[in-house]
């Protein structure tokens, strides 16, 4: 690394990561050609880098992968959280392989070109993860073009105005336009999708969509729950509308406090009601703002597979997933919310529940993709809470 005025492209140079404080990173290309402004975070997981980048939380974030061996699958139809992918690019430290796998359809950098987004290998990713750890997840540009040639200060000033996420919604780039119903339940690779198909007497759940990965939605159906998805802004009067047995509110990208400007007086309405209500990631954390809490942007932020954190009614300790820069501040919580889950690396809040109203959240991601599957149980918590009570 080193600084922007002070070089000029190495020989076989054909992609570039430039930081706002100045650090200039070189490497080589793949993907598509073009630039592009964000966040610049690292991933621990080993697996699932196609989960990954079209997890809609990633929106205006350029991941640094710290495992070596990226795109040696390939990619296929099923491993997606999303239509489209969200991350805007990736950094990684060897060069893509030839893909080795008999799911595979695509080489992960045609994937890539045809989705629009960037890679740059040949980086020392360890190195970089050290600096972000160090100095906090910095913005940056992140460009690539066959020919090698970069305007470095244009990209330099680029990355030094870009306003950062913190203050910025996401969660209405990302989300639904329109309610639709969803079906699939958990994949294997014996049947595919299995379908839960026991009727329309399954508890209704309506999922509010700020950014959705699709497993949540499989996970909710693998528990017996009958899905309505509905947009990031849907009110509480159209929520409530589709006669919800409970509410579910999604994980997504950008600062809680500035989606909170329009879902948190809609959460509000909806605890209201006393309807038991579930919130993952970004629907955790905007439910702590609904009932009086805060949040706060974190130095580095917690994203990878392999997150412990400790279940405070027995101790046990769940290895999970977690992509989150945001984190719930416990001591700006009411009296009726009881901690439930807390991460052994820094002791941050990784859950909390109402002690008068059956609602309950976690920052982590139970539904995995890519991830370890130990908090699976919490959707057969939510949705047989709801048979109960229906």
């Amino acid at each position: 690394m080193a600084d922007a005025k002070s070089l000029r492209a190495p020989d076989g140079a054909t992609g570039v990561l430039v930081l706002a404080d100045g650090a200039v990173l070189w490497g080589r290309g793949f993907g598509a050609s073009g630039e592009a402004v964000g966040e610049v975070c690292f991933n621990t997981a080993m697996t699932g880098y196609q989960e990954v980048m079209t997890d809609p939380s990633y929106a205006g974030q350029i991941i640094n992968f710290t495992f070596p061996h990226i795109g040696n699958v390939g990619t296929n139809r099923d491993d997606v959280e999303a239509t489209n992918p969200h991350a805007l690019g990736l950094i990684v430290r060897e060069d893509v392989t030839e893909p080795s796998n008999f799911r595979n359809i695509q080489h992960f950098d045609e994937w890539l070109k045809s989705n629009g987004r960037i890679g740059l290998a040949g980086i020392d990713t360890r190195a970089l993860t050290r600096r972000i750890r160090q100095k906090g997840a910095p913005n940056g540009v992140i460009a690539h073009n066959s020919w090698g040639e970069f305007d470095v200060d244009a990209l330099l000033k680029k990355a030094r105005e870009w306003p950062g996420l913190e203050g910025m919604d996401l969660a209405k780039e990302v989300s639904t336009l329109q309610s639709y119903q969803w079906h699939d339940g958990l994949w294997d690779l014996k049947d595919g999708y299995r379908l839960n198909e026991a009727g329309d007497d399954r508890p209704h759940v309506v999922a509010i969509d700020y950014g959705l990965k699709r497993n949540i939605l499989r996970n909710l159906v693998a528990a017996g729950a009958r899905v309505t998805v509905v947009k990031a802004t849907a009110t509480a009067e159209e929520v409530l509308a589709h006669n919800p047995d409970g509410i579910f509110l999604s994980n997504g990208p950008g600062d809680p406090a500035a989606t909170g400007e329009y879902a948190v007086p809609v959460i509000k309405k909806l605890l209201e009601t006393a309807k038991p209500i579930f919130g993952i990631c970004l629907g955790h954390q905007l439910l702590a703002i609904a009932v009086g809490g805060k949040t706060i942007k974190m130095h580095q932020g917690h994203r990878g597979a392999n997150h412990p954190v400790k279940r405070l009614d027995d101790g046990a300790v769940e290895i999970t997933s977690m992509n989150h820069g945001f984190a719930v501040e416990l001591d700006s919580l009411p009296a009726n919310a009881r901690e439930t889950h807390v991460s052994l690396f820094d002791g941050s809040n990784c859950g909390f529940e109402l002690t008068d109203k059956p609602v309950f959240s976690v920052q982590y991601h139970p539904e995995a993709s890519p991830g370890p599957q130990d908090s699976h149980y919490l959707f057969e918590k939510f949705v047989g809470g709801l048979r109960q009570t229906a």
